[in-house]
Parts: structure tokens; sequence; C-alpha cells
């Protein structure tokens, strides 16, 4: 029963943890705090899991386009190396704006997923952060 109790414990800690953060994270995000929220800026848990959709979408054609079309298309057909940063730039800008707007998304609608899925948008948004980057460098 001590290991029951210890792990009862170990979870409160953690949502206290939790919601002492989530003032923060409302305000950076520019998401009114929970409840405050109405008419338009009211969202629905399933516009937030289609955005969700949408932005990860992108964030795949991106990484798909930096690593298997473009490392074996562009020298197939001959063209320039900076073909693929120039296209790169434009599909990572667009794909962080929807990134984003996906994680306010999920805030602003109090989803009960909204800790986990901004994890994983944190992991998602480095990598495509780090694309753009490199491909900013090479065209430099």
């Amino acid at each position: 029963m001590v290991g029951v109790t210890e792990s009862a414990v170990a979870v409160q800690r953690t949502s206290a943890r939790l919601e002492r953060a989530e003032p923060m994270v409302r305000r950076l995000l520019l998401v009114p705090e929970k409840g405050k929220a109405t008419g338009a800026a009211a969202v629905s848990e399933a516009s937030a899991q289609r955005l969700f959709n949408v932005s990860m979408a992108l964030s795949g054609l991106r990484c798909l386009l930096s690593y298997v079309v473009l490392p074996v298309v562009t020298p197939a057909l001959g063209a320039a190396a900076r073909v693929g940063p120039a296209i790169g730039v434009p599909i990572a800008i667009v794909a962080l704006v929807f990134d984003v707007m996906a994680v306010r998304r999920f805030w602003a609608a109090n989803h009960r997923w909204r800790w986990g899925i901004s994890a994983v948008y944190v992991a998602v948004m480095a990598m495509v952060l780090g694309l753009l980057i490199s491909d900013a460098v090479h065209l430099a």
C-alpha cells in the first residue's frame, strides 16, 4: 500500500505544478484564462483537433521534402542545390505558424491533453526550426 500512496502523492504534486504553470503558459500564448473565453474566442475541442491534423501534416510535409523528395529529385533533374532550401524555408515558416496556432487552439479549448500536445508541438517545432535555420544558412 505504501507504493500506491507515494504514487498518488507524486501525481498530486505534478498536478499542482501544472496548475501553477498554467497561467504563465496562457499569457505566453495570449490565450484567455479558463472559463473567460466567450463568443468568437470560445473554441471547441474538435476545431483544435482539426488544426492539429493540418499543422502536423505541414510539419511532416516539410520533413518529407527535406529528407526524401528534394535529396532524390533535385539531383535527378539536375537542379541547383539552392532549390531545396528555397522551397523549404516558406514551408517551414507556414508549418511553424500553423503549429503555434494549433497550440493556442488547444489551450483556448481548454483541451484535456493540452499539456501533452504542447510537449509534442515543442519537439516538432524544434525540428522544423532546425531545418529552417539550416536552409537559411544554405541560402546565405
